[in-house]
C-alpha cells in the first residue's frame, strides 16, 4: 500500500472533489467508509446530496471556525490522504478499509487512539482499490494538530496492515534515494525528444565523473569539458568553496541550476569530498618495475567484496558498495559500444544500492578505487576478456550485494540490486561470447582434459560434475593449458581460483573459473623453490600437520626455507 498526503485551505473544494462522478471517471460509487465517530452525514447514500455535502463540510470545519475566531487556525487547515492498495491485492471491504483508515489517522497524530479531543476526519471510497481521508488539522480543543513526519509513520503503520491483511509488500526506503523528477521535469523532458529529464542526466553525468577523478580540481575540471553540460563552483564570501551546481547547456527556456545536493544525497560537495580524500595519493610507476594490470586488479578487488560484506563491519560493507557503483559509472568511459546500454541501465540500477542509513568509511574502499582511476589512464583494452573477466567477478559483488542488503532489511536496495544483476548478466553474455568462444577452439587433447579433471575433483569436489558439463569447460580446459604451458602448476592454480570464492552464487562455475585462471597466470610463474613451498603448504593443510620452518625445524630433517608470500 502506498499513502500520499498533501494540504490544503478549501475543506468544501476537497469534499466536492472526492463525492465527484462526473468529472473524475473512477470515482463509481463514492460513500464513507468511517468517520472521526462514526455518524457523520454521508452524501453518498443521502437522498439530497447537496445539501447532506454542505452539512458535512460544516462539521468538519467545525473547530477551524472556532479557532479561526480566537485568531489561531492554520493557514493551510486540511489534511488530505490517500492509501492505494496494489493492483495484485485483493479487494477489500469496507469494513476493512474502515479499520486501515482509523489505524493511519492514530499513527499519523490526526486522531490519536483514546484521544477524545482528535481531529474529525472521514475516509472515502469512490473505487474498489483505494480511499481517501479527509481531515480538518484543528483539534476539538482547538490546538493544532501534531502530525509531523506523517508519511513516515503513515508508511510504517501501512507496512504493519500489509503483513497483517496478507497484501502485497511494497519495497520502502530509508529517505536516502534520489529524488524522483517531477511530472513537469517529465514532460518537459518528452518535448525535448529525451527519454530521461534534465536531473537525471546531469546526475549520471556528476557520477561518471567523481568515479573518473581523483581530486576536487579534477572533478571540476572533468565536468566542465564535457559537451552540454554547464558547472559552476560556489564560494563563501570568504572565498572558501561552498558547493557546485551543474545545468544543461541546451535548455531553451534557459539554464536550470541544479547544486550536487539536489541530484543525489551522495553528490553534495562534502560528499565527494570524503570520497576522494579516502583514496590518498595515487601510486607511480617506478621506472625498472612491471605495472599491474589495473583490470586484474580491479577484478580482484571486486572478488573480495563478497568476502567484505560477510563480516560485521557495515560501514566497510557501505564503502565497498559505493566504490563498486562508481566502478560500474566508470566503466562507461572504457567498454566497447556494444555493451554500454546494458552497463548504462546496470550502473543506474546499481546507483540506488550504493545508498543506505549506515554512513561509509571509505578508506576501506581504496584498493578498489585506485584500480579504477589506473584503470581509466591506460587505453581501453582491445581484449575483451579482461571485461568479461571483471563483469563475472561483478555479478558475484551484486548478488552479494542483494542478500547484505536483504539482512539489513533495505528493500529498494534489494529491489535495485537484482534489476542491476538483470543487466550485468546482459552485459556478460556479450562481452564474454568472443573471448570464451576463442578459448574453446584453442582445446587440449583429451589427454590433457582428463588430467585436469582429475584435477578438478580433488580441487573441488563438490562442483566437478557440474564444471565438466558446463559449454564453458572447453574454455577452462585451454586456459589451464595455457597457464601450465607458462610455467604454472594446474592444480594450485585451480585451488587457489577456488579458494578465493566460493562457487556456489556462480551460474556457470566453469566460466568463473576460466576467469580467474586467466587472471592468476597472468603474473609471473613461481620457481621451482616456491612451487616445493606451496606444495608443501598444501599437504599439511590437508593433513593438518605444520609446515616446517626454518624457525622450528622438524626433527630428523634439514631447515627448510619460509614459503614466500605471493
Amino acid at each position: 500500500m502506498i499513502a500520499k498526503i498533501s494540504g490544503g485551505k478549501d475543506t468544501a473544494g476537497l469534499i466536492r472533489y472526492l463525492f465527484d462522478t462526473k468529472k473524475a471517471k473512477d470515482h463509481t460509487d463514492p460513500h464513507l467508509v468511517a468517520s472521526w465517530d462514526g455518524f457523520a452525514p454521508d452524501p453518498g447514500r443521502a437522498d439530497n446530496f447537496d445539501a447532506t455535502r454542505k452539512l458535512l463540510v460544516a462539521d468538519l470545519d467545525l473547530h477551524v471556525k472556532q479557532a479561526r475566531r480566537l485568531g489561531h487556525a492554520p493557514e493551510k487547515h486540511t489534511w488530505h490522504c490517500s492509501i492505494r492498495a496494489a493492483e495484485t491485492d485483493r479487494h477489500l471491504s469496507d469494513e476493512e478499509w474502515a479499520d486501515i483508515a482509523r489505524r493511519v489517522v492514530a499513527a499519523t497524530g490526526i486522531a490519536p487512539d483514546g484521544d477524545p479531543d482528535g481531529c474529525r476526519w472521514v475516509a472515502v471510497r469512490h473505487a474498489p482499490d483505494h480511499i481517501h481521508i479527509a481531515a480538518t488539522r484543528v483539534r476539538a480543543d482547538l490546538r493544532t494538530a501534531r502530525h509531523w513526519n506523517d508519511y513516515l509513520t503513515a508508511d510504517r503503520e501501512l507496512a504493519a496492515i500489509e503483513k497483517e491483511y496478507g497484501l502485497f509488500q511494497v519495497a520502502r526506503g530509508d529517505r536516502t534515494a534520489a529524488k524522483r523528477p517531477t511530472r513537469a521535469e517529465q514532460e518537459k523532458a518528452r518535448r525535448a525528444g529525451h527519454d530521461k529529464t534534465a536531473r537525471e542526466r546531469l546526475r549520471t553525468t556528476v557520477r561518471t565523473a567523481v568515479a573518473a577523478a581523483s581530486t576536487i580540481e579534477e572533478f571540476v575540471d572533468l565536468l566542465g569539458h564535457i559537451d552540454g553540460v554547464l558547472v559552476e563552483v560556489v564560494h563563501f564570501p570568504s572565498g572558501d568553496v561552498r558547493g557546485y551546481k551543474v545545468a544543461v547547456a541546451d535548455d531553451v527556456q534557459g539554464p536550470i541550476w541544479y547544486s550536487g545536493s539536489k541530484l543525489a544525497p551522495d553528490l553534495s560537495l562534502p560528499k565527494i569530498q570524503e570520497r576522494l580524500a579516502s583514496m590518498g595519493p595515487q601510486p607511480t610507476s617506478q621506472s625498472g618495475t612491471r605495472r599491474p594490470n589495473p583490470w586484474h586488479q580491479a577484478t580482484a578487488a571486486a572478488e573480495c567484496i563478497p568476502h567484505h560484506l560477510d563480516q560485521v563491519d557495515d560501514q566497510a560493507s557501505q564503502a565497498h558498495l559505493a566504490a563498486f557503483g562508481e566502478t560500474l559509472d566508470a566503466l562507461l568511459l572504457v567498454t566497447p559500444q556494444a555493451v554500454r546500454p546494458q552497463l548504462r541501465e546496470a550502473a543506474t540500477s546499481f546507483e540506488r544500492a550504493t545508498r543506505s542509513r549506515i554512513h561509509a568509511e571509505h578508506h576501506h574502499a581504496r584498493a578498489l578505487r585506485g584500480a579504477v582511476r589506473a584503470m581509466l589512464r591506460e587505453p581501453a583494452p582491445k581484449d575483451g576478456a579482461v571485461l568479461a573477466m571483471f563483469l563475472d567477478a561483478a555479478i558475484l559483488v551484486v548478488i552479494a550485494a542483494a542478500r547484505w542488503h536483504q539482512l539489513h532489511h533495505h528493500d529498494q536496495q534489494v529491489a535495485a540490486a537484482h534489476q542491476t544483476l538483470l543487466h550485468l548478466k546482459a552485459a556478460y553474455g556479450q562481452a564474454a561470447a568472443a573471448p570464451l568462444a576463442a578459448l574453446a577452439q584453442r582445446r587440449p587433447p583429451q589427454k590433457t582434459v582428463d588430467q585436469h579433471i582429475r584435477h578438478l575433483h580433488q580441487t573441488v569436489p563438490v562442483h566437478a560434475e557440474q564444471v565438466v558439463e558446463d559449454p564453458a569447460f572447453g574454455a577452462l580446459t585451454a586456459a589451464l593449458d595455457k597457464a601450465e604451458a607458462a610455467g604454472h602448476d594446474p592444480q594450485q592454480l585451480l585451488q587457489q581460483a577456488a579458494d578465493q570464492r566460493a562457487l556456489d552464487d556462480a551460474d556457470s562455475p566453469a566460466r568463473v573459473l576460466t576467469w580467474r585462471i586467466q587472471r592468476l597466470s597472468a603474473r609471473p610463474a613461481p620457481s621451482a623453490r616456491a612451487r616445493a613451498a606451496q606444495a608443501r603448504s598444501a599437504t599439511a593443510q590437508h593433513t593438518g600437520a605444520s609446515v616446517p620452518t626454518a624457525a622450528a625445524p622438524a626433527p630428523q630433517q634439514p631447515a627448510q626455507a619460509r614459503p614466500r608470500s605471493r
